[in-house]
């Protein structure tokens, strides 16, 4: 019996990760139908060309909510089942929908730490720490051999203990480990998010006016950092209408903010309230309404406000008087090389437009380089093969018994 794996996309690149493993009946998973961060906007027929899409249907698993691990889900055969989180299939949902690509697919959903058949396939899922919510660790099980997907991942975010218990006593016999290497040759930020809520003590402490922040809806971690910043020094958080969403949405998950709480309020612009009242949601804005506030007060008792910020929501911002001065500072808590992109340099040009400050406070979503030696160390695998990293034939050194793959090379397990 011979157990084949393939990693279809994501050994030479970050994202679009898309990996399948074969039983020796021809049964078949595939580990995340990612989309390539790199794709144009727009862009069709990104399915890996080495994905036999005629073939037997093969189950899928979304290890978390990000585009680059389920972006191409739809392009996949109607026929192949799909499982995930339960938060992540809202999540997911939700995106598509506001994006206007809805996901019309059924999803069966996992807990953490209990395992579940998909054909000859035992799949245990794990929570982690990620900067989505509801990420996953995998260990799959078939005929006698063991692999473990580490999907996306980090020890200095709010789960933190979750991958440091999982690192204390790893699964047993593992023969081949997927590894992620984001950050591998990256020079950035590893801070914890408790050391980057001081820091945004600090910059709310010292600032006069507002202080506009750039940060994913969908990183939970970063609202919670932001809102007990606010809590801390008296100042209000304010929301769109999406992340508003966001936060309702993942409540019965886990004890997060959201509108209604003090010092939490939600900024119903034009745009975006006019976005779901098309979506036929013109009761999720009246709700929201309740805790809201105009865009205009934000022009108002300007040292109250830290102000979320989107290309999105600039125009509406913009026509309300709401622009930073010179008494303001803004923060990209988010990866810098979205600066360099159109949307990023139109938001650098508004929020820096008046002499406001720039002050950027964020802490990466992934392990860094020496996290991920500690991890590859404690799983002890029979042989380690790298994924979702640009940098991992120059920064190898550290991982034992490596097992470098091209883009569509099947290994035999």
């Amino acid at each position: 019996m011979t157990v084949k794996l393939v990693v279809h996309r994501a050994t030479q690149e970050i994202g679009g990760n898309c990996v399948e493993v074969t039983a020796s009946g021809g049964q078949r998973l595939l580990l995340d139908i990612g989309r390539p961060l790199d794709a144009a906007r727009g862009a069709t027929d990104l399915l890996p060309a080495t994905l036999d899409l005629g073939g037997a249907p093969a189950t899928i698993l979304i290890s978390h909510p990000h585009q680059d691990h389920y972006g191409l889900l739809q392009a996949a055969p109607a026929a192949w089942p799909v499982h995930s989180g339960a938060a992540t299939e809202k999540l997911i949902k939700l995106t598509a929908a506001i994006v206007g690509e809805p996901i019309t697919r059924d999803f069966r959903t996992w807990n953490s730490d209990r395992p579940f058949q998909a054909g000859p396939f035992t799949v245990t899922p794990f929570l982690t720490d990620h900067s989505a919510f509801d990420a996953y660790m995998l260990l799959i099980e078939v005929e006698g051999r063991r692999i473990l997907y580490s999907g996306d991942f980090r020890l200095h975010g709010r789960k933190s203990s979750l991958v440091t218990r999982f690192m204390s006593k790893p699964p047993d016999d593992i023969d081949v480990m997927l590894l992620e290497g984001t950050n591998l040759g990256a020079d950035k930020p590893w801070m914890s998010e408790d050391e980057l809520e001081a820091q945004f003590c600090r910059l709310f402490g010292e600032t006069r006016g507002r202080v506009f922040v750039a940060w994913s809806a969908q990183n939970i971690d970063r609202t919670v950092t932001l809102y007990r910043a606010c809590l801390k020094t008296g100042r209000t958080l304010v929301v769109d209408l999406y992340t508003a969403e966001v936060l309702e949405l993942l409540g019965e998950y886990a004890n997060l903010p959201r509108a209604g709480w003090k010092q939490i309020r939600v900024v119903i612009t034009s745009a975006f309230a006019n976005l779901y009242r098309a979506r036929g949601n013109e009761a999720f804005v009246s709700r929201m309404a309740e805790h809201g506030i105009a865009a205009r007060r934000l022009a108002e008792t300007p040292s109250e406000w830290v102000v979320m910020t989107r290309k999105s929501l600039i125009r509406d911002y913009f026509r309300q008087n709401v622009t930073p001065d010179a008494d303001d500072a803004w923060s990209w808590s988010m990866w810098r090389g979205y600066l360099d992109g159109a949307d990023g340099q139109a938001m650098q040009a508004w929020l820096g437009c008046n002499g406001a400050r720039a002050c950027h406070l964020h802490t990466s979503g992934h392990a860094s380089p020496d996290d991920l030696r500690k991890f590859a160390s404690a799983m002890q695998a029979g042989c380690v093969v790298p994924i979702h990293g640009a940098a991992w034939d120059t920064h190898a050194a550290g991982f034992d018994a490596i097992r470098r793959l091209g883009d569509g090379e099947p290994l035999v397990i």
